[in-house]
């Protein structure tokens, strides 16, 4: 179990080779419970991932 605090910026995902499930419970901070933050490019992703291999 993963416990973010309210307004923590992360990130969800797999790496290339690894499968990721994601069952998420969420509470609403003063009547928001999501702020999305912009989509990773195919290349950000696997510069990331090649770095943490």
């Amino acid at each position: 179990m993963v416990w973010i605090a309210p307004g923590e910026k992360h990130w969800h995902g797999a790496a290339p080779t690894t499968a990721m499930t994601h069952i998420a419970l969420g509470e609403a901070l003063d009547g928001q419970g999501v702020e999305w933050m912009g989509k990773v490019s195919d290349e950000e992703y696997l510069a990331q991932s090649a770095s943490v291999e």
